[in-house]
């Protein structure tokens, strides 16, 4: 798994010339003051002359989400400049990832208020160094404070007073759509008009400086939404090909590649970012693996899979379990749970996946992970009650009910609705199982409609299993092929060149008595998954094709 794919070998040039461009990220060494690899930054401080380029520096690590070396770059800073008090903003800003399902803890919390106020000590000399330490201070006030969402509220509000005070400044509009888009509600129509917001303010920092990191990393988060996933496909393109040799910036333009279904696109993203986050060690002493290894391998193994090629995916979820030391980070417990689960459910391994076992491994503090640990209950739940186990399906159920009511008293409503889709979708198919048609069906139609209107966190590739696709295979065991139509089409409308959604359209169409549509959608199968594993599938679409 260290080498690239067969099928992502005709995606050899674009790692070549990436490789040509970077040869890695430097460590902090005021001495290494420029990477043409980072990007370009524009963002004067009154520090010493000699800091001022290492500053833009740890700005630019900064937008591509590359916190520890940021942080080394921020506190070196500070080291070589005591009165620096900017430095001192740049390190509070490291210790909370806005994009991510992690939260600072009360440590992260505490330290960060100690920036501030040495920050604030040191006296900013300028109006607009004032206001960006301010931005900092927005957050982390109150550090005993436990409201997060509220956190967040206020370094949006504090960054949108920044840009209305500085509207030429460019890092003030990159960290104010960053932090509107972080601020979203956990509806999909509100996320949309946040992400249009930030998508105009990033692209006017673009359209100024073509090379801004945080313009083109922002803007593929911001295009990460339903409809959006194809605006500024140049953008995507161009930031796949200059990112450094960093694990998030090589992964991030896959976000956008699974949306549209591009499989070979991920898998070639995902190796690459996979390798370099090896290479970037994450703790206070660099002692774990990035916790951008496991998010790598999410969506590596999530591509195999809609390829069919199962063998590939067995052998990535077999290099992260060899794989010691991993960071315990929510995204670690999340791909911990989450792969596991994938790896069953796609492969229609009822069995495998009703024996799967929730909190594993149990080093992590999986009290602190809701979701997380609702995905591996989902995957059993659902397992069980297909094979007949309906008293592990229910013990799931209720297990779900509880993560979900406690994700909600923490004001995590975006986790609560995901948990809550999750429960729902186990319980249509305990009532299908109990032959309850009415209640199973209402139960995968207000699945299919909570799925609709929640947005995608960028933890996860796309929903463990979608709605629509659930939807459909049941209508197919209830012998209701037209319905089951619709449903694999709106699957595959809102997730692209699905393996299971394209077989499940093909036998509901073939089912119903449209044999073009049947065609037409064993064609795909067999153009994304022709070279997989699942032969027996593959010959079903090819003696379909072969008939006159």
């Amino acid at each position: 798994m260290s080498g690239r794919s067969p099928r992502s070998a005709r995606r050899g040039a674009p790692a070549i010339l990436l490789a040509a461009l970077t040869t890695g990220v430097p460590s902090a060494s005021l001495a290494q003051q420029t990477d043409p690899s980072l990007g370009v930054v524009e963002f004067p401080v009154s520090c010493s002359e000699a800091t001022r380029p290492a500053f833009e520096r740890a700005v630019a690590l900064l937008h591509h989400m590359t916190y520890p070396q940021a942080q080394a770059a921020f506190r070196e800073i500070a080291t070589s400049d005591p009165s620096c008090a900017m430095a001192h903003w740049g390190i509070a800003i490291t210790l909370f990832q806005p994009a991510w399902p992690t939260r600072p803890g009360p440590d992260d919390l505490r330290r960060g208020w100690d920036e501030v106020e040495t920050a604030r000590s040191l006296g900013p000399p300028t109006e607009r160094e004032r206001l960006w330490v301010e931005t900092a201070a927005a957050f982390f006030e109150n550090p005993a404070g436990t409201d997060y969402w509220a956190r967040i509220r206020r370094w949006e509000a504090a960054l949108e007073g920044l840009h209305t005070a500085f509207p030429e400044d460019p890092e003030a509009a990159a960290f104010y759509a960053l932090a509107h888009l972080a601020a979203a509600p956990s509806d999909a129509a509100a996320q949309a008009a946040h992400a249009e917001r930030a998508a105009e303010l990033l692209l006017g920092v673009y359209e100024r400086n073509p090379q801004h990191p945080g313009a083109m990393h922002y803007l593929v988060h911001a295009n990460d939404a339903q409809g959006r996933e194809g605006e500024s496909p140049e953008i995507v393109r161009k930031y796949d090909r200059v990112a450094p040799r960093n694990p998030h910036a090589l992964h991030m333009p896959t976000h956008i590649y699974t949306r549209l279904g591009d499989w070979e696109a991920v898998i070639d993203g995902n190796l690459r970012a996979a390798e370099a986050a090896l290479e970037h060690p994450a703790g206070e002493n660099g002692e774990y693996v990035w916790d951008e290894f496991p998010h790598a391998i999410e969506y590596l193994v999530y591509a195999y899979l809609q390829q069919g090629a199962d063998d590939e995916a067995a052998a990535a979820i077999a290099r992260l379990r060899s794989t010691p030391d991993l960071q315990p980070s929510y995204k670690t417990a999340f791909h911990l749970a989450s792969i596991p689960a994938r790896y069953a459910l796609e492969r229609r391994a009822w069995a495998q996946a009703a024996a799967l076992v929730p909190r594993e491994p149990s080093t992590l503090e999986w009290d602190l992970y809701p979701w997380p640990e609702g995905i591996a209950w989902f995957a059993r739940g659902l397992g069980a009650a297909i094979e007949g186990e309906t008293r592990k399906s229910r013990e799931a159920i209720e297990r779900l009910a509880a993560l979900e009511q406690r994700t909600q008293d923490a004001g995590e409503d975006l986790f609560a609705r995901n948990l809550r889709i999750l429960r729902l979708e186990v319980e249509a198919w305990l009532a299908y199982r109990e032959y309850d048609h009415a209640t199973s069906e209402a139960r995968l139609r207000e699945a299919v409609e909570l799925e609709i209107s929640t947005p995608k966190h960028p933890v996860t590739p796309g929903p463990t299993l979608p709605a629509y696709e659930l939807l459909g295979d049941l209508m197919l065991a209830y012998e209701d092929p037209e319905d089951a139509l619709e449903a694999y089409r709106r699957s595959l409308e809102l997730y692209p060149r699905r393996f299971n959604s394209l077989l499940g359209a093909a036998r509901a169409a073939r089912a119903s008595g449209d044999h073009e549509a049947a065609r037409t959608y064993y064609q795909e199968l067999l153009e994304v998954g022709g070279d997989g594993t699942r032969e027996h599938v593959l010959e079903e679409a090819r003696a379909f094709l072969e008939r006159p």
